[in-house]
């Protein structure tokens, strides 16, 4: 166990009860924008950047180019090579994780007080100066190679491949993020400076920080982390054109239980709609072991050990999304029990006794997110990414509670779509086969 996971855990069960978050906001003499929650409790920082646009940034001709540069930033930088630099951060006892999504870079340092400096210095280079040498970029490219071969033989990356394939056509966020193996095997060096020079920009920037800095003392690193960042970065996509064209969609697939993806058209998190959505999916099959769709598929036939919908709510499309595995012989089942659940709750909605539980599930369950300075700097980054206001936490639960019957009533009547709800089934379903066929 390395030094700096020995000493997370020391620091997580230090950490106190939080009656309430108070953020700060601040704006840099360089004009970086940051939210902070100082905690001088015990001598730690979780620092949290993102950048939108993430690996729908690639151009067409580069797919996979973000995703090989960010896998790049901790191989080395400035003067070290990547070996340098996994002793340099080990001996600070400093993290940093760097991921991407097809909407954001992410990247999150932990350090502790009496290491800041020397961290963050250490974070800079890998931020500004990547040195893309030739041997790690050929380590990293083998290892995207191999995660691609596997997808290959994995039922639920391929769904997910088909069905953004399906949905999106020729957006963005219909190529792999990871790009495809030729389109990997192509990429140059110049091709990852361009991508960290288009993916890694201040006008796209988001920053928080919670743990034992001050407002003065975050503003002076921000400068000096960030400001030789270009301005600029490259154009986001448009919006997405979603295709839904309802049914099922098979990909045949040599496996003992077949993996299907569903979704129709979800909603923006700025609708004012949303909360009403949110509970609604609650009920229907969002994360709960009440949810209808346990019920019915899991608990009542045995068809699946799990199924759950979700809100997505991408920055260039909104779906309402979900997943069930099972058997070859029962899928067709389980897919036609997620229709007709879709259906009852369009035709009937939903009852006082199903909202209550739902709005004390997800009240309940909020507060259990703000663990410790790392998870509570994750959420505030998100909410600044969201627009949302700096009082939401205080908020949020008034604002679930606040939705009432009526509400959720009429935005089943608005959204849910049984007709376009589309399902990608990948296996050898029996009693299933692609629709037109």
């Amino acid at each position: 166990m390395t030094r700096f996971i020995l000493l997370c855990i020391a620091l997580l069960a230090a950490l106190p009860a939080r009656a309430g978050v108070d953020i700060q906001t601040l704006t840099t003499p360089g004009g970086i924008s940051a939210w902070l929650v100082e905690d001088h409790s015990i001598p730690f920082t979780a620092l949290e950047l993102r950048f939108r646009g993430g690996a729908a940034l690639d151009d067409p001709a580069k797919k996979g180019a973000t995703n090989l540069m960010v896998g790049l930033l901790e191989e080395g930088s400035g003067d070290l090579d990547a070996r340098g630099f996994a002793r340099a951060t080990e001996a600070l006892a400093a993290s940093f994780r760097y991921d991407l999504s097809d909407d954001v870079v992410s990247v999150s340092a932990r350090f502790l007080t009496e290491n800041r400096d020397q961290a963050v210095a250490l974070l800079r280079d890998s931020l500004v100066a990547p040195r893309f040498d030739p041997d790690a970029v050929e380590r990293v490219r083998g290892q995207v190679i191999s995660g691609l071969l596997s997808d290959q033989k994995d039922p639920r990356d391929i769904a997910s491949r088909a069905f953004e394939t399906l949905i999106f056509g020729d957006h963005p966020y219909g190529a792999p993020m990871s790009g495809t193996m030729d389109s990997v095997q192509a990429l140059t060096r110049a091709d990852l400076i361009a991508a960290h020079a288009g993916a890694l920009a201040r006008d796209r920037l988001y920053v928080s920080a919670v743990g034992d800095i001050t407002a003065d003392e975050l503003s002076a690193l921000l400068d000096g982390l960030l400001g030789d960042l270009p301005a600029t970065g490259a154009p986001l996509p448009g919006p997405a054109k979603l295709n839904f064209p309802g049914g099922v969609q098979v990909v045949p697939f040599d496996t003992p239980q077949s993996v299907a993806l569903f979704g129709q058209r979800g909603i923006d998190r700025e609708d004012p709609d949303f909360f009403a959505a949110y509970v609604l999916d609650l009920i229907l099959g969002g994360g709960s072991f009440e949810s209808r769709l346990m019920q019915e598929v899991r608990e009542k036939r045995g068809l699946t050990y799990g199924v759950y919908t979700y809100l997505a709510d991408k920055d260039q499309a909104q779906m309402w999304m979900g997943s069930v595995a099972s058997g070859n012989d029962r899928i067709a089942e389980a897919v036609a029990v997620i229709r007709e659940e879709w259906q009852k709750l369009l035709d009937d909605g939903v009852t006082e006794e199903e909202l209550a539980n739902a709005k004390t599930y997800l009240t309940g369950a909020y507060a259990l997110r703000f663990d410790g300075n790392a998870t509570i700097a994750n959420i505030i980054v998100s909410m600044q990414m969201e627009d949302l206001p700096t009082d939401y936490i205080n908020t949020r639960n008034d604002q679930v509670n606040a939705v009432t019957l009526d509400d959720v009533a009429r935005v089943s009547k608005r959204l849910l779509d049984p007709a376009h709800l589309t399902f990608v089934v990948v296996g050898q379903p029996v009693g299933l086969a692609t629709a037109g066929n």
